[in-house]
């Protein structure tokens, strides 16, 4: 790959379409970086050969989506605090001749939501108790949120997040009232249709924030308009997980506003 600087991609399974191509692709073309981005289709018994061919050919480094978060650990150098602590990596960055884990999903979504308010001190309450929910509330914890809350169906998984954080626990397993003064309610579970959720317990002043990004508007999102809630979709999340990427692998500060309207675009048609 000589005729680039750096080569960057992605490790997925179902490949096709992914728009994460199209975004990081457009940065780079917007900020003249000499660098690609390619989607690759890797089985998870092919894993450790797609990381060894990675080394190889020099890569910037490479995303990770599921079912490879948690399997890539092994064949890396190293972790970063976030990684570590969560358990999983979506990114990996060649550092002076390593390979290291970092994970951006958490860092993504603490990005998009300081962009309407600081976490710091605010009651959250997190749904869902999966990937995104653990990363989310472990860069929440880590930015000094609290008191958090992790409410989920299951109480295995949602007290093994809440003790991770040492947040509080609550099992979903009726209609769940949203906590008199809450001032962050995250939507982590990949439910766009309506949550069994009491909407009258969204109040306005309260940030109602979505993960999902297809689609962008979830119903949680439209309720929590209804009723005067400040909302945050999903997209802000994975635009600034691609910035940090970017950062990661080429030390630029990639404008979120053309990756956006790319995304947008994309999800418009």
């Amino acid at each position: 790959m000589s005729f680039l600087s750096r080569l960057t991609g992605s490790f997925s399974q179902g490949a096709a379409g992914n728009p994460t191509v199209a975004m990081i692709e457009a940065a780079y073309r917007h900020h003249e970086i000499d660098a690609r981005y390619i989607n690759c289709e890797v089985a998870p018994q092919d894993l450790a050969d797609a990381v060894r061919g990675a080394r190889a050919m020099g890569w910037a480094g490479f995303n990770c989506s599921i079912p490879h978060k948690v399997a890539v650990v092994e064949h890396l150098d190293g972790l970063g605090e976030s990684a570590r602590l969560i358990g999983a990596v979506n990114c990996a960055v060649h550092r002076d001749g390593r390979l290291i884990g970092e994970n951006t999903d958490g860092q993504g979504f603490l990005a998009a939501l300081q962009t309407i308010a600081d976490p710091g001190g605010k009651r959250v309450v997190v749904l869902g108790a999966g990937g995104a929910a653990r990363a989310i509330a472990v860069e929440l914890h880590l930015a000094g949120a609290g008191p958090i809350t992790i409410v989920n169906r299951d109480p295995g998984r949602g007290e093994e997040v809440a003790q991770l954080v040492g947040a509080g626990f609550e099992r979903w397993d009726r209609t769940y009232p949203v906590p008199e003064g809450t001032d962050v309610l995250v939507n982590a579970t990949p439910v766009a249709a309506r949550l069994d959720l009491d909407v009258d317990s969204l109040r306005p002043g309260m940030v109602v924030a979505d993960v999902i990004v297809n689609p962008p508007v979830t119903q949680l999102l439209t309720d929590a308009h209804e009723r005067g809630c400040t909302t945050l979709d999903g997209l802000g999340m994975l635009v600034n997980q691609g910035v940090i990427s970017i950062r990661h692998w080429t030390g630029v500060d990639a404008d979120p506003s053309v990756m956006r309207q790319t995304i947008e675009g994309i999800f418009a048609r």
